[in-house]
């Protein structure tokens, strides 16, 4: 049983009536998503594509990886990684090749986000949407992505899965 308390654009948060595994029965705040895909989009050269982004919940500009929501239903996470690929920085893949799906905050929502390594990168238009403020876009060597990791400097937890799983199926070392 569930009870919806809010409904937006991309959140529907709800009280769900749960029975555990344990047979303990509890109501539980649950937030359903539609899921989402991001790309780690590597050049010839190794070098990533990361943009930094304003995101108002964590307080400020966030570097991380080009990224976005299921538009509707029906839409499959490769268009979903290649329409936000073009829209936030101006690359097309021509080899799209997919990394995991990440549960990214298991102890209250089911957003999966998939993640997709791109290759072979063409220039496109580049052409964000109104809700997105995007400062820089960097071509970053990939292992210097992984510094930017380990200083503290990436924390978006999709980037970070994305840059590890795209280096070890690119034999780049960390």
């Amino acid at each position: 049983m569930r009870r919806q308390v809010y409904r937006g654009r991309i959140v529907d948060l709800g009280i769900e009536r749960a029975t555990l595994p344990n047979g303990v029965e509890m109501e539980l705040e649950v937030i359903r998503h539609p899921g989402a895909a991001a790309v780690v989009a590597v050049d010839a050269a190794d070098r990533v594509t990361l943009i930094r982004q304003f995101r108002h919940a964590a307080g400020g500009f966030v570097w991380e990886l080009p990224a976005g929501v299921l538009d509707h239903p029906g839409e499959t996470p490769e268009a979903c990684a290649g329409r936000e690929l073009l829209e936030e920085t101006g690359l097309r893949a021509g080899r799209l090749t997919r990394l995991t799906t990440i549960l990214t905050t298991p102890g209250f929502t089911d957003e999966r986000i998939h993640l997709f390594l791109a290759q072979d990168l063409q220039e496109g238009p580049h052409a964000p949407e109104d809700d997105e403020v995007i400062a820089e876009i960097a071509r970053t060597p990939l292992r210097d992505a992984l510094v930017m990791v380990r200083r503290g400097d990436i924390v978006d937890s999709k980037t970070i899965c994305g840059l590890y799983l795209a280096a070890a199926a690119l034999g780049v070392s960390p």
